[in-house]
């Protein structure tokens, strides 16, 4: 074999081996965030959208259902459980033209018991990464961020049909 199809090969190997490895990142976050659901009381879908309002927020709706590529009757469902359990509050705005309409802010008085939940996590986190300098650290969030986006290009295509 000629050492041009060895590269190949090689090169294959190594994509192939990258792929395995985000699988099993998905399967043991999904792992984690079932675990941390069940201590606060929130489903996958649930935490999903207290992540995305914390972050993104405040938000709409229908704009959170658009991110979180949830049907809105579903989104209500979510929002009514993460109300209930005092994780959001729904708003009035008082100078929109429709008055139905609402905006979703998390209660962010309340991030202090997710951050406790995630600290083992995080602290984990932390000393993995200073293994790592600065300049493969920026590499690594990098590819990090093609890969969501990658997979944001691949669930809007799953969901277009």
């Amino acid at each position: 074999m000629s050492s041009v199809q060895d590269g190949m090969r090689q090169r294959r190997q190594q994509v192939r081996a990258v792929k395995e490895a985000l699988r099993d990142l998905n399967i043991q976050l999904s792992l984690l965030n079932r675990q941390f659901g069940a201590r606060v009381e929130l489903k996958d879908a649930d935490w999903d959208c207290l992540d995305l309002i914390n972050r993104q927020g405040p938000l709409s709706p229908s704009a959170l259902a658009r991110v979180a590529g949830l049907h809105p009757a579903t989104l209500t469902g979510v929002l009514d459980r993460l109300q209930r359990g005092g994780w959001i509050v729904r708003e009035r705005d008082p100078d929109a033209v429709d008055r139905r309409a609402v905006t979703v802010r998390a209660r962010r008085e309340r991030n202090a018991e997710l951050y406790r939940l995630f600290s083992g996590m995080n602290a984990q986190m932390d000393q993995l990464c200073e293994d790592y300098t600065d300049a493969e650290l920026e590499l690594i969030a990098g590819f990090l961020r093609r890969t969501t986006t990658a997979g944001n290009t691949a669930t809007g295509e799953l969901a277009s049909g």
